[in-house]
């Protein structure tokens, strides 16, 4: 790992004024976070845009991820996007989604590709078509190998879905159900939102008051493959035991909402997408969306930075759409005011910022000075009712701004 690469989440990740105890589980934390963690990000980016209103001159920065997002507002049609991240696997599959997006004749292999990810002609199709097409610190991401001595691209000739820090998260948790006489799959084969629930309460609420889950769920560092660092598990648990959190969000996720319209279940319960013609996908993978993706895809740009320093190196009024995922829940409150002090520098009037909190309530107020926050008006009404329509389910609140 290159000491840089290092540094650089470390710096983000690593809270300044902790204890050693917590000093060390950030530092784990950190450790973990430097390969892939996302191969499919965890926002709902349906709501997204419609908390956004992204317009033909909107000119969006959002934290990259699995860069399912980033290209998914391409179908809003803004006049730029800009995705960052800090992690060197996650830029690099960015990076691959749009050298493909440009080099694949065809939505079926696109579909294919990132969509299924899981035949074998993917890894040539990546050499022949693909790869020439790539940045060369990319084509060094995706060519070199893995702890395993595999090359990262055969991660697309066996399930994209099951690699990475989560991908291998949801698979232990597959693995205990199991070990409990449960199978997850059985929520997808529900053929009502309300046969959804009774799977629901009959197999999987139950394993939640097992005593086992209950104490690992209770040590901060079991939820590292959720992308949860341990700054954000006190926020997430509250005054509640962790188990009854996540049994509640796993709730949310198997009972709210139909399972032929949540690609996020399928995910969850699948561990990948279905390859069913009519199967639930992110916007930036479906059919109808595919020819204004390759017409717009030159408007994104994946960089690797951290994103108050990209910020302070952006014009004054230079952006009006802003998207923070849940990175906010990993800093302090130094952090999140040199954050907000920026954007509301680059801001545009009426400019829109979107947010997710691991907890319910927005993290802002008290933490960040009044002066700034002040400009700023709060969507309480639409950010209650983007939370209980984000079909990823797992977050406590989203949260929408905008610059009076």
């Amino acid at each position: 790992m290159p000491q840089g690469e290092t540094h650089i989440i470390d710096r983000s990740v690593v809270r300044k004024s902790s204890g050693l105890k917590d000093t060390l589980l950030d530092k784990a934390f950190a450790t973990a976070f430097r390969g892939l963690v996302y191969a499919q990000i965890w926002e709902d980016p349906v709501v997204d845009m419609e908390g956004l209103q992204i317009k033909e001159d909107s000119r969006v920065l959002c934290i990259a991820s699995g860069s399912c997002n980033a290209l998914s507002y391409l179908t809003a049609n803004p006049a730029a996007i800009t995705a960052v991240d800090l992690n060197r696997a996650h830029i690099a599959l960015g990076r691959l989604k749009i050298a493909a997006i440009n080099a694949l004749p065809n939505y079926d292999l696109f579909r294919r590709f990132f969509a299924h990810s899981d035949y074998k002609e993917n890894v040539a199709i990546y050499k022949d078509r693909i790869a020439p097409l790539l940045d060369a610190e990319s084509r060094k991401y995706w060519e070199g190998r893995d702890i395993r001595g595999r090359r990262r691209i055969t991660q697309f000739s066996r399930g994209i879905y099951k690699q990475g820090l989560l991908g291998n998260f949801i698979g232990m948790a597959h693995l205990f159900a199991k070990l409990y006489g449960v199978d997850l799959r059985k929520v997808l084969e529900a053929p009502t939102v309300e046969q959804q629930r009774e799977v629901f309460e009959n197999e999987l609420a139950p394993v939640f008051d097992k005593k086992f889950v209950r104490w690992v769920t209770n040590q901060p560092a079991s939820l590292f493959g959720l992308g949860i660092p341990p700054a954000q598990y006190d926020a997430l648990a509250g005054d509640e035991k962790m188990a009854e959190v996540l049994r509640k969000r796993l709730e949310k996720l198997s009972c709210d909402f139909d399972v032929k319209d949540n690609y996020f279940a399928w995910q969850a319960f699948n561990r990948g997408y279905s390859k069913e013609d009519d199967a639930p996908l992110p916007p930036y993978l479906q059919r109808e969306n595919y020819a204004d993706l390759r017409e717009r895809v030159a408007k994104l740009s994946v960089q690797r930075a951290n994103l108050s320093e990209f910020l302070s190196a952006q014009p004054a009024m230079s952006l009006d759409r802003y998207v923070f995922l849940d990175a906010q829940d990993w800093m302090d409150d130094h952090q999140l005011t040199d954050l907000w002090r920026e954007v509301t520098r680059t801001a545009r009037k009426g400019a829109r910022v979107l947010f997710r909190t691991a907890a319910e309530p927005s993290l802002l107020p008290g933490r960040v000075p009044n002066e700034i926050l002040d400009q700023w008006t709060y969507h309480d009404e639409l950010s209650k009712d983007l939370t209980q329509r984000d079909r990823s389910s797992i977050y406590g609140g989203v949260h929408l701004y905008e610059l009076a």
